[in-house]
């Protein structure tokens, strides 16, 4: 009994510990980026229909490298776009969303990935590409070189 007591202890740490922090209101990761002195990373996803968006969320944020990477790099800011009835947003963030849309997202893509700076200044965008979390991540970070 203990065991499983220890276990499950153990497990909660460690999924705290390498849990991810996605915003959901950008004026929060805007004033999060300004203090920590990080870029945000924008995510426009379609978490419950988007196949390439399903796939950038398991091959890459969800990644350990991503992870251990991005707590110290960026503030990440998601705007999802949930199409079943059962994962609906609510009024208020759908509107927050969509405001995002218009702002980075004329085009609707999904999924859409943009680096933005501090203030909101687009430093670059992609979307979901088939390669290891190390070279998504330097594509990441080539944005903020240029």
């Amino acid at each position: 009994m203990k065991r499983i007591i220890v276990a499950s202890i153990l497990l909660t740490i460690s999924t705290c510990i390498w849990a991810q922090k996605w915003e959901t209101s950008f004026d929060v990761a805007k004033a999060k980026a300004e203090q920590e002195g990080k870029n945000i990373i924008l995510n426009f996803s379609g978490s419950d229909w988007c196949i390439p968006c399903m796939k950038l969320e398991k091959d890459i944020w969800e990644s350990s490298e991503f992870i251990t990477y991005s707590t110290s790099h960026y503030v990440l800011l998601r705007a999802d776009f949930p199409k079943k009835k059962i994962n609906a947003l609510t009024k208020e963030q759908q509107e927050k969303n969509d405001k995002l849309a218009e702002a980075y997202n004329k085009q609707g893509l999904f999924p859409l990935v943009v680096v933005l700076d501090k203030k909101g200044k687009i430093l670059g965008s992609t979307s979901y590409k088939n390669i290891p979390p190390k070279e998504y991540i330097a594509l990441l970070h080539s944005f903020e070189t240029n």
